[in-house]
This record gives structure tokens, sequence and C-alpha cells, in this order.
């Protein structure tokens, strides 16, 4: 369906958009109803009948109006580069939460200072991370806990972020350095994020057999450092712990019947997207490419690597890598979209255990790939979709067209979400999914005046037709829009009208407690 505009004279217009005849998802999970919505000086004005004239006019009729969404887990930090983030606009997501798993800009005014200079399409607000400050103060040498000059300094690097306006602390404790850091040592940096409001969000330390563990360790820290927790792409990454998830929502339950405020969000696709690298014991990488390289020239040295590396396939219920999948390898983009066996075959003449286990070490050893793995049941997936606190998140950084063989939860995750989920298997309503990527965000991460369809709110809007909405990306085929979100609005202005992208640039850089 196109969209019809009518641009009416500036002198006759009351609005600066009117949005007519759709049918309104107002965010907080109510059932849709029908509604004009008027926009001036980019907030919603009036929700109602509207006579009065919009300088510009949107036909929505016999389609849903909604909040934009809001992506809680992202890794677009290089949206200065990439300003109209165009993976993100098409499927319908305003705002994005970065500094996720640890990583995230140290210096949070300069980002945001960079962000405003680009002219972003979408909003964006951050997390600091704990991997990044640790990194910082300790300057390499990782195995080890922190100095007490080392500790404060990590604090300091906290708080400066809080007061430029960072939403909370984010880690990554299987990703180096974070993961070499101490429960007591997280609790100390979560307290200075907490004592700024800000939440705690985390990729803890397994998301398999060890997961009860990993959990009880995001409980203590939410608990001492007296703030929200909140558990990033929540899963069962491992086939062996496949049918655990109703044992993972019972211990949040009881974390929360205890007192503890628990969310989590959740991409709904049974692979996830990490590093290559990541198949290598931290122990090998710890202190970077020198070490490693020392590493494997010891042949005892690398004997332990290649032992763990076995072992770590074994306890997985693995025979092989070939739940592995190169997504983009620079130094070698032949290998892109190829399985670590497929790969092993293609560069060494064998695909055997040994030399799988050889082409991820000179992978590392040569910069590195992202990588796609699968590895999650749909079971669970689904089961921890149907839990009300579970957002919908991306985990995606800003993609360029056609690079590499990347995850498509990038370009297709809010669509899959409305496509799979709610039309196709009715695992959800839609104005319940619709409040998972909108209201329940923006108030678990303090996104102030977004997320809903209310009078005052900022006009982060999203048109679009259920029954047409699809996801297009697939593994073998990433590089493909969502369809059936017709236009998207933020902060006023529209930026994807008739599912193209217009090129305008009105994001904003929201700073927690000065949005």
């Amino acid at each position: 369906m196109m969209a019809l505009l009518v641009a009416i004279p500036l002198e006759a217009a009351t609005f600066d958009l009117v949005i007519r005849g759709g049918r309104i998802v107002d965010g907080l999970g109510n059932p849709a109803r029908f509604a004009d919505v008027g926009v001036k000086d980019g907030r919603i004005a009036v929700i109602g009948t509207i006579e009065a004239k919009g300088r510009t006019e949107i036909d929505a009729g016999g389609l849903i109006v909604a909040p934009g969404f809001i992506d809680v887990h992202t890794h677009a930090e290089d949206i200065t580069d990439l300003p109209l983030a165009e993976n993100f606009a098409r499927m319908g997501v305003t705002t994005l939460v970065l500094g996720n798993c640890g990583s995230s800009v140290l210096n949070v005014a300069d980002f945001f200072r960079r962000t405003e200079a680009a002219n972003i399409s979408v909003n964006v607000a951050t997390l600091i991370g704990q991997g990044t400050v640790r990194g910082e103060a300790m300057r390499g040498s990782f195995m080890r806990p922190p100095t007490n000059d080392e500790l404060e300094k990590m604090r300091s690097f906290v708080e400066q972020a809080m007061k430029d306006g960072a939403v909370g602390l984010s880690t990554g404790l299987i990703y180096l350095p974070g993961i070499f850091a101490k429960t007591d040592e997280i609790v100390e940096l979560a307290k200075v994020a907490g004592r700024h409001g800000g939440i705690y969000a985390s990729h803890m330390r397994d998301e398999g057999l060890e997961i009860s563990k990993a959990l009880d360790e995001l409980f203590r820290i939410a608990r001492e450092a007296r703030m929200p927790a909140h558990i990033s792409h929540i899963k069962l990454s491992t086939k062996a712990a496949w049918g655990r998830a109703d044992r993972v929502i019972a211990a949040i339950e009881r974390a929360r019947t205890d007192g503890l405020d628990i969310t989590h969000d959740q991409y709904v696709y049974t692979a996830s997207s990490t590093g290559i690298s990541q198949l290598v014991p931290e122990s090998a990488r710890e202190g970077g490419k020198e070490k490693f390289l020392e590493r494997l020239n010891d042949p005892a040295a690398k004997a332990k690597i290649v032992d763990e590396m076995e072992k770590k396939l074994q306890r997985g219920g693995r025979d092989d890598y070939a739940y592995a999948v190169i997504a983009h390898h620079k130094h070698d983009s032949s290998l892109n979209g190829k399985s670590i066996v497929e790969a092993a075959q293609i560069k060494r003449g064998s695909s055997s255990l040994r030399d799988q286990i050889e082409l991820i070490l000179d992978i590392h050893k040569n910069g590195g790939a992202s990588g796609v793995f699968h590895g999650i049941n749909e079971e669970d997936l689904q089961e921890f979709a149907r839990h009300p606190n579970t957002m919908f998140a991306s985990d995606s950084g800003v993609r360029r067209f056609g690079e590499g063989v990347p995850h498509p939860r990038g370009y297709g995750n809010n669509a899959r979400v409305l496509a799979r989920y709610v039309r196709e298997l009715q695992l959800l309503r839609l104005e319940e999914a619709i409040r998972r990527m909108s209201a329940l965000p923006a108030t678990t991460f303090r996104i102030k005046d977004r997320g809903l369809i209310r009078e005052g709110c900022w006009a982060d809007l999203v048109v679009l037709d259920p029954a047409k909405v699809r996801d297009n990306a697939t593994f073998s085929d990433p590089h493909r829009y969502t369809t059936g979100v017709r236009d998207v609005i933020v902060n006023g202005e529209i930026v994807v009208r008739d599912e193209q992208h217009t090129g305008r640039r009105p994001g904003q850089a929201l700073r927690m407690n000065a949005q």
C-alpha cells in the first residue's frame, strides 16, 4: 500500500504532520483503536478525531500506527559512519541502545557530540562498558584482580560516563577483559552506575550448562548494587543445555519475588553471532597478538590450547565446528558464508577436527572474523518469548549493505517477531509484541517520553501493515530489508516513506536525566 501524503500550505496548517485513520497501538498492550495522530514540533500533540490540517498528512487507513521500536541491545557504535542506520530504520527501530556486552565508547560526552554532529536518522542512548573501562585502566594485563588505584580509575570512568548521560553499566563476561573480572569488582562499578539511577545489563558468564551460576551472579550484583539488572539476549546456546528454559524463567521469577528487578531481551533466531575468536580459549588470547603467537610457537602451550578446544566441544555435545559459520573475514573474504568445516576443507584440504582447529587459530592470528553460531533450540526460544518481561532486541550493528554474510537479525528481528511469532504462530498478541518493543524498553532503560503513543511524547512512530510485515533476510542471503513497515517517523520527521529511506536525519542523542 502506497502512503498517501498530502502537502498543506504552511499558513493553513495547524500540525506539522497528521496521520489519519490508522489503528493506534499505544505501546502499553491495550487493544488497538481507531484514531488520528497530530504532531507538532517533534512531539505528539493530539490523539483522536482531528479536523485541523497538517502540513504533511499520511493516510494510515487499514494499517497499524505504533510507537517507534526501541532496540535495547545493539552494537551500533559505528552509526557516526553510517548515519542513516537503514537496516534499523526500515524495520521500525527509532531508538538504539549501544554499549552492550561490556564494550562501549569510553568518552560518552564526546560520542554524543559526534552523533549530533553526524545528524543521525535514529535516536541513540548508550551504556558504559565494564570491559572498556577495565581495558583502559589495566592496559592489557587482565588475568588478575585490579590494584586499588586501577579499581578507583574504573570507578571514575563509570562515574563520568553516568554524569554524561549513560543509561547504565554493561558487562560481557565471556569476553576479554571482562571474563577475568571477579564479582566483587563488578559490584563496585555497578554501585556507581546504580547511584545515578542506571541499569546493569549483562552478557552473562554462561548461557549453557552453567547458566544457573551465571544467573546467581547477576542476582547478587543487582542485590548488592541495589539496582535493576537486565539479561542480554537470553538463551540456552549449548545443545546439552536445551530444554531448561522453564528452569531459567523460574529462577528469574524467584529473584523477582525476592524483590529484585530483573528483565531480559531476546533475538528471535536459533543462531547467535560473535567473533570466531571466541572459539579460542581466553587464556590463549590474553595479552594480545604477540602473546598469542608466542603460545602457538610453544608446542606444549599450543597442545594445551588444542586440548581445551576439543574438551569444550565435547562439553557442548558437539563433534565438530559445523555449527559455526564465518560471517565476515577481512583477511580472506572467500570464506564468508562458509562453515568452519567447509572452510577447513577449502584452505587445508581436510575437514578433520584438528584442521578445523588450525583454521580457527589462523583466523584469530589474521585479525579475527565475525561468525554466526547455530545452537539455539526453537522451543526454548518460544518459552522465553512468551515471558512478559522479554524485550526483542537485535544484537546487531549498523549494516553496510552487501558486506559479508552477517546474521539476518540486523535486518529483520522486529519484523520477524510480528510476522512469525504474532501473525503465523500466534504466540503473542500484536499489542503485546509491540509493548515489548516500545514501552517496556523505554521504562526499563529510563528513556523518557518515548515508547508510547501519548500526547506530549516524542513523535517516534511506525506505520505498518500487520498482514504484510515480513523479515526477508536469511542466513544465506542476509542483506534484505524488511517489508510491510511502510512509514517510520523519528522526532516528528519521516525517515522511511513507502518502505524507502528518505535520507532525513532527525535522530537525537538521548542522555539519561536530560532527555
